[in-house]
């Protein structure tokens, strides 16, 4: 497939005028200017000055895993019986077949990260995914992405119901501490029954095995915390295990932005589209990823679906830029900064040669209200047709 005359915004520091992009099976096979001749059976799509954009990245939802007008027969993220649950997957509780990933398609959300909720200290592995398929099998981007752990109220607030550990945020951090130390002496009985034959393996460890990948730094660790304390516990967890991780949320980051920054944190902002439903949100704030951008923190934008619904990420880029952060600051939270912090932007969140044809075509600006892409691409297949229900 050939687009050409479009106005090419690839995320990668440039914008191409009057500019094609060349499709080949499921990827970008080109970008450039001017007016290529189409090759003998090519679809050729004429933009006539349209606007293209990566599709959009939604680096934490829960999407799939709430499902939409359903409770507890749709509530497939949060396992309440065990707050320390690393060997649960994303992959076997997500549902495609949910109508919200219409609703993310008809934004131009293409790609999200989703898993578990924020009820256990360590709640499972969370996953990269498409947004248009049938099956999660062929929708992955990577799987596991990352093991799930959640500091401050939430576990506090689900256990001591239970009257149950953790009811204190030292005892879900000495939950967390207690299965990294414990996956870590297992990786080390294996090593030492690798290297010697007459020494025998650890007895098998689900629990222990999950949390291998994040003591390799394999896979990344997202932290859940939105105080500003919860946010600094999570780097000292980190920085005791070595671990590659990510804030996810730092709803008071604005407050530590200096300090984020000298720690070389990475911070997934969000959602601030919602009200302040509890105590640790009491300085939520949109303004808070400007402030982290500026401070110079690696930073996107999230919507947390369902708490603010996914097909309203671009109107949170757009509240951001209300209230202070620059605008393309406020493109690349939404597309290239949430692929690079999920290492995924080898195959998303811009358009260069080579990446997934994942792309959004408006004519105006994203950001503005009004605004509705005209052609969706998923995998270099047009899914304009497909609408929220």
């Amino acid at each position: 497939m050939l687009i050409c005359h479009a106005n090419i915004h690839t995320m990668e520091g440039r914008v191409v005028p009057d500019g094609f992009l060349r499709i080949g099976g499921t990827a970008i096979a080109e970008v450039g200017g001017g007016e290529p001749a189409a090759g003998p059976e090519e679809e050729t799509v004429d933009l006539q000055g349209a606007d293209v954009y990566p599709g959009f990245v939604d680096a934490h939802t829960h999407l799939g895993m709430w499902e939409d007008a359903l409770t507890f027969e749709g509530d497939d993220g949060n396992e309440e019986t065990d707050p320390v649950t690393p060997q649960l997957r994303a992959v076997d509780a997500v549902n495609p077949l949910d109508r919200c990933f219409g609703d993310a398609l008809a934004a131009g959300v293409t790609t999200v990260v989703t898993g578990p909720g924020s009820a256990n200290p360590i709640g499972g592995q969370m996953l990269a995914m498409k947004t248009f398929g049938l099956r999660i099998d062929d929708m992955v981007v990577k799987a596991p992405l990352a093991i799930k752990m959640a500091l401050g109220e939430n576990p506090k607030t689900v256990y001591h119901g239970k009257n149950e550990a953790p009811s204190t945020r030292m005892a879900t951090a000495a939950l967390i501490r207690e299965e990294l130390f414990k996956a870590r002496r297992y990786l080390q009985d294996l090593k030492h029954a690798e290297k010697d034959e007459d020494a025998d393996p650890p007895d098998f460890d689900m629990k222990c095995e999950s949390l291998l990948p994040a003591l390799k730094r394999e896979v990344e660790v997202h932290f859940h915390a939105h105080r500003a304390d919860d946010i600094f516990t999570a780097i000292r967890i980190a920085k005791e295990f070595n671990l590659d991780y990510v804030i996810v949320h730092g709803t008071e980051g604005h407050l530590i932005a200096r300090e984020l920054k000298r720690e070389k944190a990475r911070v997934l902002s969000g959602p601030f589209f919602a009200d302040r439903c509890k105590p640790e949100l009491k300085n939520q704030t949109p303004a808070c990823p400007g402030a982290l951008a500026r401070a110079g923190v690696l930073t996107a934008i999230v919507t947390d679906h369902p708490v603010t619904p996914v097909q309203y990420l671009p109107l949170c880029a757009a509240l951001a830029v209300r209230e202070g952060m620059d605008r393309e600051d406020a493109l690349r939270a939404i597309t290239i900064n949430p692929a690079k912090i999920c290492g995924i932007d080898g195959r998303v969140g811009s358009i260069a040669a080579g990446k997934d044809a994942d792309l959004a075509v408006f004519r105006g600006d994203p950001l503005s209200l009004e605004a509705k892409p005209e052609l969706v691409f998923v995998n270099g297949k047009s899914v304009a047709g497909v609408k929220a229900t």
